[in-house]
């Protein structure tokens, strides 16, 4: 039965919607409730859920507010604030009225924006300074009339927060009244003068901690102020929050709380001072190494210890095991896994019997579970932005951490560009959890039956009891498995053990050190014409328009049977299903080669080039999304680290016309992005070399007649595309198609451009040779078919004859870099254009001969206009 055109009663709802209800994993015993709330436009969650900020406002969070909520016994619908195709976003945050405020609020990136009432930071008055000033002399006099009291100096002084500038800094003249100081905290001021700041804080000759974070000092001279007061104060051992390489009992017992601001006098040097510390947080350290101090001897009673976010990697895994069997006393550990002490929780579990919790889960829970990697307190990634940043720059670094996706698609055909939506402030506070209460789908309801009058909202209902005052979160997750890289995935949102995903890279890396399969190259027979002298012209099967027009070469005709053909040369795959119902035979030719997914697939031609070659300087450093996330993650993670451009394109494996392809450098959004289908994740090639300032690419055209031996062909006519837009990095441009695409048969304005003339006027430009060039051209792509032999020798075929598409672009020093191989390339321009020859055999191409050239040189061994390779 056929689903009604207009729902009219619950009944026509569950037709129209089967498949929508099936998909989204509501239960049916809620359908009626579904429709009663759709039907009445109902959204009562505010009479069931209040939200409340966490994380200091940094995020929020879902909490039930009625008494209670039994599974399965309610469904809510969520409305969707912002939806989205991903390259609309910009313009929409722009142009959308108060689209931009709503989505900072809601995405908690607005926190330090000012109210009208407030008095901007420009025209903070004089006598607003003298407050200032005079509250941070009321804090020295506290901190003076409290060590009189106790009879001891003032060691230890919080100044944090108090908007203290270097002048007012230089006027303390701290060392002078606090000559004994041993920490000193100027966290979150106006400090700007690096100069000023050295020469002050290095007269504490005895600080051993000081805290500068969050002051413009750091963020514009972090590494040259560190260097410096590490040199000006030898026992310092905290700096900025971080352990320096001289930290010893007195940083242990600072982080032990044997002493801190309120308890100065529990701090001494000797030997016994941490015989009490039964808990010791060590975490986010940048630890390297331990010292003597940390031992079971000085410290008997430890029972807790955090080492999460410290490499550790001076001190060998054994050694530390070792030591940690040693403190008997130790029942609870928490370390990242894999990390420092190796990538099995289970086998740390058998190296420390004693340990009674590891990462917050129970010895007996990870032993009957037998999972490698567990950790129970992943802490999440908080939007961060600088002062100056927009409200739309703010959510366009933040989204990532709220979008949800989907893809319409109706009889026909599925949409090709998926839809990015935001839920509404209730959906959005849902947080992340493996074990949640609540589950959230998507669902598109079609009041009149038809796509068109679809309207999309999120449906929630809980999956467990819930009871007053239970965070109600869902797992962002749903249904992903370690299968499918759940914990590397988890990163979008969450802070993962960096130590691991490094690792895998450096193993990943070593697989294709020094590798070479490819044969050197030799001349080889060529293979034999199709066609003899005194047989008949070879009959052409085609669905190709352009060669149905003109394939006019007087020893080819052209049939629209397909069993009586010689070639079949079609767009579609020719596998068995089309054999069979086209009755071909495996006689005939085809225009295409077994296996040739291997260079056409983008994620397999890149496994195909590492594998032949390890990673050869023409192929950006490349990662298949599906199985090698966290060797992305680790490449990412270090180049971070070393100060790299990390930029980088995302591209779906056989999708062609850039379409769902996107740039970014933003790693929440790079994993994210996967959600849309497989997709390769290759490095951005940041600095390209321009034409007149405009990006561009290269089309080859390479005709294959054998893969053993391997005989290809270049056509002698290549064709440059050339983007709109002059090329920029600026952020905002990554959403503009015409700066960073060339592609433009399809969208935009395409220009199109003599060949002769663009390599003329480049040669000009850059003061270049671009026959040189050239030639650096001719041997990767000739390199890029051996690696294919190399790899899949199964792809050679007596019977097949191809062309393929070859994109290549330059980067800033003029070299090669392969984007991708087309299968039956778009050869419209091919067709169109007459073009004179530059390279090669020289002279003019005729746009209607290139069909002509190319069944000439696969099928009866012509070499017109081509050249060997």
């Amino acid at each position: 039965m056929s689903a009604p055109a207009v729902i009219r009663d619950f009944d026509d709802f569950v037709k129209v919607h089967e498949i929508l209800l099936a998909a989204s994993g509501v239960p049916p015993t809620l359908y009626r409730q579904l429709f009663r709330k759709l039907s009445a436009d109902t959204f009562d969650g505010g009479e069931f859920f209040t939200i409340e900020p966490c994380e200091g406002g940094r995020q929020r969070r879902l909490l039930l507010s009625v008494e209670s909520l039994l599974r399965d016994s309610d469904v809510f619908l969520i409305d969707h604030a912002w939806s989205f195709r991903l390259p609309d976003a910009l313009q929409q945050l722009k142009e959308v009225p108060g689209l931009a405020e709503r989505m900072s609020a809601l995405m908690c990136v607005d926190l330090d924006m000012k109210t009208n009432d407030e008095v901007s930071e420009l025209e903070i008055s004089e006598e607003a300074i003298g407050k200032s000033q005079d509250r941070v002399l009321e804090v020295l006099k506290k901190e003076v009339d409290k060590a009189k009291e106790s009879g001891r100096d003032a060691t230890w002084l919080e100044l944090d927060e108090l908007e203290i500038d270097d002048e007012m800094l230089k006027s303390l003249d701290l060392s002078a009244k606090f000559p004994n100081l041993v920490a000193l905290n100027l966290w979150s001021n106006k400090l700007q003068d690096s100069e000023n700041v050295i020469q002050e804080v290095t007269k504490c000759r005895n600080l051993k901690a000081i805290w500068l974070n969050d002051n413009p000092v750091v963020r514009n001279c972090g590494d040259t102020i560190a260097k410096a007061v590490l040199a000006g104060i030898p026992g310092l051992e905290i700096y900025n929050s971080c352990f320096t390489s001289n930290f010893g009992e007195w940083a242990l017992g600072f982080c032990g709380d044997i002493g801190g601001a309120d308890n100065t006098g529990c701090f001494c040097s000797d030997s016994g001072s941490l015989v009490k510390v039964t808990n010791l947080d060590l975490s986010n350290r940048c630890i390297r190494d331990l010292p003597k101090a940390f031992s079971p001897v000085v410290m008997p009673s430890l029972s807790h210890l955090n080492i999460r976010g410290n490499q550790l990697d001076q001190v060998s895994i054994d050694v530390l095991l070792h030591l940690l069997r040693d403190f008997n006393s130790l029942q609870s550990l928490e370390v990242d896994i894999p990390g420092p002490l190796g990538n099995s929780a289970v086998q740390i579990l058998e190296y420390l019997p004693n340990l009674s919790f590891l990462n917050g889960v129970s010895r007996s829970d990870i032993t009957e579970s037998g999972k490698h990697v567990i950790d129970s307190s992943l802490q999440p990634r908080l939007p961060e932005w600088g002062p100056t940043e927009s409200l739309v720059d703010r959510v366009l670094n933040a989204m990532w951490l709220y979008l949800m996706t989907y893809r319409l698609a109706d009889e026909e055909k599925i949409d090709e560009t998926p839809i990015w939506y935001v839920m509404d402030e209730l959906g959005s506070a849902l947080r992340h959890s493996d074990n949640p209460n609540f589950r959230v789908a998507p669902f598109l309801f079609v009041p009149n039956g038809k796509l068109a009058s679809a309207i999309s909202f999120s449906l929630l209902w809980p999956t467990q009891d819930v009871h007053y005052g239970e965070e109600c979160t869902r797992d962002f997750l749903f249904g992903v498995g370690e299968n499918k890289q759940r914990s590397a995935r988890l990163t979008a949102w969450f802070h993962t053990p960096e130590n691991y995903f490094i690792q895998e890279f450096k193993k990943y890396q070593q697989q294709f050190a020094l590798r070479n399969l490819c044969a050197s190259t030799e001349e080889s027979p060529a293979t034999t014409r199709v066609l003899q002298h005194n047989e008949r012209a070879l009959r052409v099967y085609t669905d190709n328009p352009q060669v149905d027009e003109f394939l006019t070469h007087p020893e080819f005709i052209l049939t629209t049977d397909a069993k009586e053909a010689d070639i079949i040369w079609t767009s579609m795959q020719v596998d068995s299903e089309v054999k069979k119902a086209l009755e071909l035979t495996d006689h005939q030719y085809t225009n295409q080669f077994p296996y040739e997914a291997c260079l056409v697939m983008k994620h397999h031609l890149a496994e195909t080039i590492l594998k032949a070659q390890g990673r050869p300087e023409w192929l950006q450093p490349t990662y298949n999304l599906e199985t090698h996330l966290s060797q992305l993650i680790g490449d990412y993670i270090i180049r971070k680290q070393e100060g790299l451009n990390n930029l980088w394109i995302l591209k779906p494996w056989n999708m062609a016309r850039t379409i769902d392809t996107t740039v970014t450098g933003d790693l929440s959004a790079i994993i994210r992005l996967k959600e849309t289908g497989p997709k390769i994740c290759q490095k951005y090639i940041e600095h390209p070399a321009l034409f007149k300032g405009r990006k561009f690419d290269l089309r080859y055209v390479v005709l294959v007649r054998s893969m053993n031996p391997v005989e290809i062909f270049l056509f002698d006519v290549f064709w440059v595309r050339l983007a709109n837009n002059p090329y920029t990095l600026e952020r905002s441009s990554l959403f503009e198609y015409e700066t960073h695409f060339t592609v433009m048969n399809y969208c935009g304005r395409l220009n199109h451009m003599n060949t002769p003339d663009f390599a003329r006027e480049f040669e000009e430009e850059h003061q270049v040779n671009w026959l040189e060039i050239h030639q650096k051209i001719r041997e990767m792509i000739r390199s890029v078919f051996d690696s294919a032999a190399a790899v899949h020798p199964e792809m050679h075929s007596a019977q097949s004859r191809a062309i393929y598409g070859l994109d290549v672009m330059l980067d800033q020093s003029f070299k090669p870099k392969l984007l991708e191989v087309t299968y039956c390339p778009d050869c419209n321009r091919a067709c169109k254009y007459d073009t004179e020859v530059i390279v090669g055999s020289k002279g003019v191409v005729k746009g209607r001969d290139f069909f002509n050239t190319v069944f000439g040189c696969l099928f009866l061994g012509e070499t017109a206009h081509v050249t060997p390779l």
